[in-house]
């Protein structure tokens, strides 16, 4: 077996930095996520804070999907725990990944069909690539709404996710959370 085949106890380098990087991203998404209704987000005074979250959603999309294909070629380590325990991690991963290209799919969409560009950092704006009827408006709007929704799911689910880590490494004792440390950060265990 090769090492991109093999059970091992460690994430690789390269699964650990888009873990952290995405960890870090979807944070300040969050932080900076403008929120409320469209007119507040819209405002003038919201413009930086509205291009930093958007910017931030196209850098989430795009590392969320250099970490799929990295995933789907190179085999992350054994889930620890007994079978009810495995499974729900594969669920919350499940999960997570699908919030990681939800979340921008429905930010992006939902600013289309109302009929504002996505607009990055330092004004650059992309206009919807299809006309929109001014009929999409109210859908655009529901769109966003659940995209505000997700936002907050990702992060009560990320939570969880951290919380599930540290009561592997506290209580289980059985080096799951090390497993996304580099090994210059590892815990101890506690005895």
């Amino acid at each position: 077996m090769d090492s991109q085949t093999s059970p091992t106890s460690q994430y690789g380098a390269v699964a650990q930095i888009f873990h952290w990087l995405i960890a870090i991203v979807v944070l300040i998404a969050f932080i900076y996520g403008p929120g409320g209704s469209e007119h507040r987000i819209y405002l003038p005074a919201r413009d930086f804070d509205r291009q930093l979250h958007e910017t931030l959603g196209v850098c989430v999309f795009t590392l969320a999907m250099l970490r799929l294909l990295w995933r789907l070629t190179h085999r992350p380590p054994e889930t620890q725990g007994p079978g009810w325990m495995r499974r729900a991690a594969k669920i919350a991963h499940g999960l997570l990944y699908s919030l990681l290209f939800l979340l921008p799919i429905t930010a992006i969409s939902g600013a289309w069909l109302e009929g504002h560009p996505l607009t990055l950092l330092a004004g650059v704006q992309v206009a919807a690539p299809f006309g929109i009827s001014p009929d999409s408006h109210d859908l655009g709007a529901q769109i966003a709404e659940v995209h505000s929704w997700l936002g907050d799911v990702i992060m009560w689910l990320a939570g969880a996710h951290a919380l599930a880590a540290i009561y592997h490494h506290l209580m289980l004792k059985d080096g799951v959370l090390n497993s996304m440390l580099p090994s210059r950060l590892q815990l101890r265990s506690p005895k």
